[in-house]
Parts: structure tokens; C-alpha cells; sequence
């Protein structure tokens, strides 16, 4: 048996492209005792990744050159020489992009499919829903008639946000970049309000509109313009969770803005940026409460699934080209 893999090539500057990824082959090794030898049913594609490209200090250690993207994944045992785990149990963990994983017992935990599909543990269940959790209730503190904003409504972060939102009773307005994605966030997640940054001519304007007493929360998933129009639109003590920035990820240049200073100051705001990694002793926690809102059919979801080992690349890109609602994943074992 042979294990195909996706390195990294080389580090892109700008769009990654054909360049930045190589497919490879190698041999998969005999187990150990207390190992698992893992079949990837699915992998997980998410902006941060690209700034694992990069190699600058962050809140995570960069990709290595000729080494297999990381990242999370889902798999099936298919061989074990471990008392944890048996053939047929379903994984989860950071194997990334490749079709087998040779894992040791505390690389990987046990999901259950029967409680939920398994692409969710990824997605809803998973980091981008814990991300959307601890986000907006820890940092954005939403209460019930405040106006929140989102921008990235659409994605897989996003899309939990404004429900979130929902539930402690606020007002929530959706920035998304598609028609398709409008209809979505109005029609199936119920947001108040929704903006098209892509057809409006004035952003300022519209969010005036959908917004006549302000901004109390914005959680901002995007950066760049559409952010430097909300941050002016803020209410005193309004607060700011800064989730992401891909807006600028693939940017060649410095990104100059607005400086956000004064807006904060003049509206006694907070605006703190996060990563899910900070509340990492509390994912039981978030991960129950977003399961129970789910079975009691407070929270939806939508993924994106494309469809072959190869896709992969391809998958992470359109990440930068908006062509994804809620959560993308690529299902490898067909």
C-alpha cells in the first residue's frame, strides 16, 4: 500500500498556486504497538492555513518545506496494535492532507457518527463552531435586542455566529460577497438584514440603513474595508472580536488603513482579536452546547463538500475566491 500525500513545495507570495504544492507517494510503515494505521474520509481546508505558509511568527508554528500540510481530518481505523482504539472506529485529528496516517493512541480521539454526521465533527462540532461559540459569548458578550454584524456570514465560522446571536436574542445583519450566499444567510439562518459588499456601491450607506442605532457587536471575520465601514458605525462599548483577516492573506503589499485608535477611544470600545487555542480547557463545554442547540433545531448548518483526494488544493483555494458556503471539506475516501 502506498500513501499519497500534499506537501508543501515552496512558500507562496500572494495567491498560492500549482507551484506551492507537490503530490508525493510513500511507503506506509508496520505498526507499532499502541498505534492505529488511519484511512482519511475527510479533510478539513481553512484560511488560517495560509498563513502557515508563511514563514513569520505566530500563534502557530509555519508549515515546514516538503512536509505534509497539516490540518484537521477524519478517519476511519483500518488495522489496530492499540487497546484504545478497534478497526472500524472513527477519528479525529491533525493528520491533514493525506490518505492514510500511521497514529499513536493520544494522536487522535474517538468520534461517534451515530450521534452526528462526521463531517460536522470538523465543521459545526468541531473548531469552527467552537470558534463562533467562544468568540461572540466570550468576547462580543451579544445581548438580546443589540445589533450584531458579521462579516464572512456566509462561511463556516460566520454562519454559526449570526445563529449564536440569534438565540441570545439580538438583531443580527450578514455581510456576504453572493446572491446565493443572500438567500442563504435570509432565507435558511433568518438574519434581520443582509449586505452584498460585491453589488453595493457604498457600504457605509448600507450598513447605515440595516443598522439606524448602530453597531453594538461586530465580529469580524474578514478585515480590510468592510471593516474599516463598520468599525464607524460602533456604538459606545460596543465590542469587536477579530476572528480573521483573509481579506489581506494573500496580500503582496502592506495593508494600510484606517487607524482605529480614535473609534475606540470616542466609543470606549473593545476590540480583541482570539484564537479558538484560547479556550482550549472549555471545548467540552462548547462542543455540548452547540450539540444540544443542534438536536433542539437552534442551529443549522451547510457544508461545502468537494469530492476526491485531488480536489484538495484546488478546495483550499476557493476559500480566497468566496466559493464556499458554511464549511469546506473535501471528502477523500469515496
Amino acid at each position: 500500500m502506498k500513501n499519497k500525500q500534499i506537501i508543501l513545495a515552496e512558500r507562496p507570495t500572494g495567491m498560492p498556486d500549482e507551484h506551492t504544492f507537490k503530490f508525493v507517494e510513500e511507503d506506509i510503515l508496520s505498526l507499532t504497538d499502541g498505534q492505529v494505521l488511519i484511512q482519511t474520509h475527510y479533510v478539513s481546508v481553512d484560511p488560517y492555513m495560509r498563513g502557515r505558509m508563511i514563514d513569520a511568527e505566530s500563534y502557530v508554528e509555519p508549515f515546514k518545506v516538503g512536509e505534509v500540510i497539516e490540518g484537521g481530518s477524519i478517519g476511519e481505523v483500518i488495522e489496530s496494535k492499540s487497546s484504545v482504539f478497534e478497526k472500524g472506529d472513527m477519528v479525529i485529528g491533525g493528520f491533514g492532507w493525506q490518505q492514510y496516517y500511521v497514529a499513536g493512541e493520544k494522536e487522535v480521539r474517538k468520534i461517534d457518527p451515530k450521534l452526528a454526521p462526521a463531517s460536522t465533527y470538523l465543521g459545526i462540532l468541531g473548531m469552527t463552531g467552537l470558534t463562533a461559540y467562544f468568540g461572540l459569548l466570550e468576547i462580543g458578550k451579544p445581548k438580546a435586542g443589540e445589533t450584531i454584524v458579521v462579516s464572512g456570514a456566509a462561511g463556516a465560522v460566520g454562519s454559526v455566529v449570526g445563529q449564536i446571536a440569534k438565540i441570545q436574542g439580538a438583531r443580527v445583519v450578514g455581510i456576504a460577497g453572493s446572491e446565493e450566499k443572500i438567500k442563504f444567510l435570509k432565507e435558511e439562518l433568518d438574519f434581520d438584514e443582509v449586505i452584498n459588499y460585491k453589488t453595493t456601491d457604498d457600504i457605509s450607506a448600507e450598513l447605515r440603513k440595516t443598522c439606524p442605532d448602530g453597531v453594538d457587536v461586530y465580529f469580524d471575520n474578514v478585515g480590510g474595508a468592510i471593516s474599516d465601514a463598520v468599525l464607524n458605525q460602533l456604538n459606545r462599548l460596543a465590542r469587536v472580536p477579530v476572528c480573521g483577516a483573509i481579506s489581506s492573506y494573500n496580500l503582496t503589499e502592506i495593508d494600510y488603513g484606517p487607524r482605529v485608535q480614535s473609534i475606540l477611544i470616542k466609543k470606549s470600545a473593545l476590540m480583541q482579536g482570539f484564537t479558538v487555542g484560547n479556550y482550549a480547557n472549555r471545548f467540552q463545554e462548547g462542543a455540548s452546547q452547540l450539540g444540544q442547540w443542534l438536536q433542539e433545531g437552534k442551529l443549522t448548518y451547510q457544508e461545502t463538500i468537494k469530492t476526491g483526494f485531488d480536489t484538495i488544493p484546488e478546495a483550499f483555494l476557493d476559500l480566497f475566491r468566496g466559493n464556499n458556503i458554511g464549511k469546506l471539506l473535501v471528502k477523500v475516501n469515496q
